[in-house]
């Protein structure tokens, strides 16, 4: 999958926001309505998820869309991202 490295910076910053709240992934599970083994799937960025799951666990954080994807290294994810005609 292209640019599967996003599911796993995406990934992470969900685990980060997680255990920075002392959250279980069962707690957040019921703070979000998904079940525990969809956040562990999306910790390990084995699932891509849709803007409108990212506004679920944004609002679950008291983030902006925005905030919530704000990585700390986003200027050298930039340089690993590729186009579909890169493939």
């Amino acid at each position: 999958m292209i640019n599967k490295f996003l599911l796993k910076e995406f990934g992470a910053r969900i685990r980060q926001l997680r255990t920075q709240e002392n959250l279980s992934q069962e707690q957040l599970s019921f703070k979000t309505g998904f079940h525990r083994t969809y956040i562990g799937m999306i910790e390990r960025g084995e699932r891509n998820i849709s803007l409108t799951n990212m506004a679920i666990f944004a609002k679950a954080f008291n983030l902006t869309i925005d905030e919530l994807v704000k990585f700390n290294n986003s200027k050298e994810l930039l340089k690993q991202y590729k186009l579909k005609i890169e493939e």
